[in-house]
């Protein structure tokens, strides 16, 4: 049997504003940044991840923006940290192949040693997380 791993994720959701018809209806990105990670912090504290229990949630970070070179726009991101406790490697690595993911610190044990097998079962769960994301992207660049 393993020990459990705990870990901090660090995840930036970003928040793009949305330009009002007239006087009303715009959202600026700082506040779509704060709803987006209100939403997510929801989900992770209501929903359920096999392998994963979440410890802890740090929404304190401010929310910060940075020019988008791509769209000359200021985009604005949110921070959140998470604590879990995972059953295994391979289960944290849903956290580390999104998009929002920036920073990863490994909690306990504080010396690792993998096996062959593990490795590659380490591998086999990226490479699978990895054609999820790319379908994802697929499907939503061929619905616009």
């Amino acid at each position: 049997m393993y020990r459990p791993l705990r870990v901090k994720v660090r995840m930036d959701f970003k928040g793009v504003g949305k330009p009002g018809r007239f006087l009303f209806g715009g959202k600026p990105s700082d506040k779509a940044a704060e709803d987006l990670r209100e939403q997510q912090v929801s989900v992770f504290r209501n929903v359920p991840i096999q392998g994963i229990q979440v410890e802890d949630i740090d929404m304190s970070a401010e929310v910060y923006t940075v020019h988008d070179e791509v769209n000359n726009a200021e985009v604005a991101y949110a921070p959140v940290i998470l604590q879990l406790r995972a059953e295994t490697l391979e289960d944290v690595v849903r956290f580390i192949a999104r998009d929002d993911f920036r920073k990863i610190e490994i909690i306990d044990p504080p010396n690792m040693s993998l096996s062959k097998y593990d490795v590659e079962r380490l591998l086999f769960r990226v490479a699978e997380e990895m054609r999820v994301y790319r379908s994802l992207l697929e499907r939503k660049l061929n619905n616009r």
